[in-house]
This record gives C-alpha cells, structure tokens and sequence, in this order.
C-alpha cells in the first residue's frame, strides 16, 4: 500500500510538473500522437517539429504512442493543458464531437488518391465547420489528414458481410463504427489498442481494422491469415492544439505553427505515395502464406448497401448539426472528385 501509495504521489508530482511547465510562453511545447515515430502520424509530428525549430526559438517535444498512455489519456492530457498538440484520430473524438463520426459513414471518401487529397485541401466541411466544433472542447483543430485506405485483417476469408456473422471485430471506440460493422454482418468488440494483438493471437476476437502501413508496422498480420481491399473507408486523423495555449500565443508564434502544419501536410501527403503497396510487400515477404483479397465492385455492393443504414445512424445521432456538416462534405467530395 506505502509503495502504491508513493508511487501514486509521485505520479501527480510529475504531472503537476508538467502542467506547470506548459503556459503558452514555454520554450518546449509537447505532442503526442497515436502512433509510433516511424509511421505516419510520427511522420507529420517530425517535419511539424522540424519546421516550428527551423522558424522559431521553441523546441516540439514528441510523444509517440503508448508514452504517455492510451489515446483517452492524450486527448485529456491536451484538453488539461499538459500537452500542447495531440494528434488523433476522429474515431476517438466521437464521443466529444459526434460529427467527426462521419468520417466513419462506409463508402463516403473516395479511394483515388488524388481526389482524396484536393477532398482534403479545399474541403469546407474540414476547414471552416469542424473548427468550431472543436473549439468547443477547448480545441484548436490545426488540419485533418488522410492516412490511408483502411483494410480487414481477419482470421478467415471475408468476401461478403455473411462471411463476418459472429465474426469478433476489434473497432475503435466509436459508436459509429460500432453501427458499421453490425451492419456489416460482425459482433463489433471495441478495445484498446494495446490489447488487440493479444487479443487477436488468443482468438478472443478474429478481426480488426487499420490502413496497411500500420498492419505491416505493427504485425497484424502474425496473428491474422487474410487482408481484405473492401474500399470501405480511408482513416483519417486531426492534428489540434490546446485552445487556451494558442489563444495565448503571439501572432507570430501562431504563424509559425499554421505555416508548420502546412508543410507537414503537404509532406505527409507526398510521403504516403506507393506507401500501401510497399506495405503489401513487405507482408507478403514476411508471411508468403498471406492472402490478399480486393473485392470486385460487384462482390463490395452488399457492404455499400449496408452503409446506407449507417449513414441513417449518423444523421439520428447527430441531427441538424451532423446533416449540416454531412451535405458539405458531400458537396466538397463532388468538388474534389469532378473535373
């Protein structure tokens, strides 16, 4: 109990350290993101970190996943004002912000890379409209970026939602994406992320979903035997700051920080070329007996009929807010996708 108890103090003492060193003037300001440094996220996170250093006297401090905890306990820490930047994904923010769910509608983002990226760019929905939904948590949304498209990894084949009927699937915590693969035929599982390969090497669940970058980086495919191309969705993920931290910047540290972003995002962009493909090779180099599977448009229309009820969801989850911000969206895809 003595040492439980020292160590709980001890604890509180380095928080409390570490609240009190970040106020908005601080030299080192503090980023933690969802993934390792070597992955995507940890990608942005180091040209952001490179280019505030290159433009400014303060230094970015990283924190990849799993330093500082769970993606709960970084997206409090940014609230609280601990950290300064947090980057996460919208399927985390749901239940803070309903409407970034509808980056977790089926079938609503384009898998053409190009149209993906100008969606991304000039979207109204994402520059104007989300902004202000996430102030309210007491967020600065910097940018939202895509990371790739998301695929099934699965213990059997998957060619049609029959095929997952009380199949366990791991999905974020997210009531949205929790309606998507119930409507796709699975017994939806929500779980950290920590525990989903032990969880997937136990069979307490059989399934789980993520780009392909990060199902070769993090082993997924050790523990599961088929890769499933359903086209269903491409993951995205925010990239914010504490509001009350960039509020309280001058004009010109604020600059900094915007033009940063701009960089890391145009980079992220241009280093996720080929990314998937390479990823896919290195899996298969690694696990001959790997089978991958793209669905035909044919054999994907019963999971695209599926979405149509999730998109319902959505809009009964969020009302005139979440119909507002879906109608943009799809009048910012028609822009990016036409033409």
């Amino acid at each position: 109990m003595k040492v439980t108890k020292a160590i709980g103090m001890a604890s509180a003492s380095l928080a409390l350290s570490v609240a009190l060193a970040s106020a908005a003037g601080a030299a080192t300001w503090r980023y933690a993101f969802e993934e390792a440094l070597d992955e995507v996220q940890g990608k942005f996170a180091q040209k952001f970190k490179e280019e505030v250093e290159a433009n400014s006297d303060h230094t970015i401090q990283l924190f990849p996943y799993g330093t500082l905890g769970e993606s709960a306990d970084i997206m409090e820490q940014a609230q609280a004002g601990i950290l300064q930047f947090v980057d996460q994904s919208p399927g985390f923010t749901g239940s803070l912000i309903p409407e970034a769910q509808v980056f977790f509608v089926p079938y609503l983002l384009p898998q053409d890379q190009e149209s993906l990226n100008k969606f991304f760019s000039n979207s109204k929905a994402i520059n104007e409209m989300f902004p202000e939904l996430y102030a309210e948590q007491g967020l600065e949304l910097l940018t939202m970026f895509p990371e790739g498209e998301v695929v099934m990894t699965t213990k059997e084949p998957v060619k049609a939602p029959g095929d997952l009927n009380e199949v366990k699937f791991r999905v974020m915590t997210n009531p949205l994406l929790v309606e998507s693969y119930k409507a796709f035929g699975a017994t939806p599982t929500p779980l950290p992320w920590g525990e989903v390969y032990g969880g997937l090497q136990t069979n307490i669940i059989q399934g789980q979903e993520n780009p392909m970058f990060f199902v070769e980086s993090t082993k997924m495919y050790e523990v599961t035997d088929y890769i499933t191309f359903t086209g269903h969705n491409n993951f995205t993920t925010a990239v914010m700051a504490n509001k009350d931290f960039y509020d309280g910047l001058s004009e010109e540290d604020q600059k900094v920080i915007e033009d940063a972003t701009d960089v890391a995002f145009e980079y992220i962009l241009d280093y996720q070329e080929g990314l998937t493909e390479e990823a896919l090779e290195k899996i298969k180099e690694a696990k001959p007996s790997m089978t991958v599977t793209r669905l035909s448009e044919e054999e994907r229309q019963p999971f695209m009929d599926a979405a149509d009820d999730v998109e319902q969801q959505f809009l009964e989850m969020t009302g005139d807010s979440g119909k507002k911000i879906l109608d943009q969206m799809k009048a910012d895809l028609e822009a990016a996708t036409s033409g």
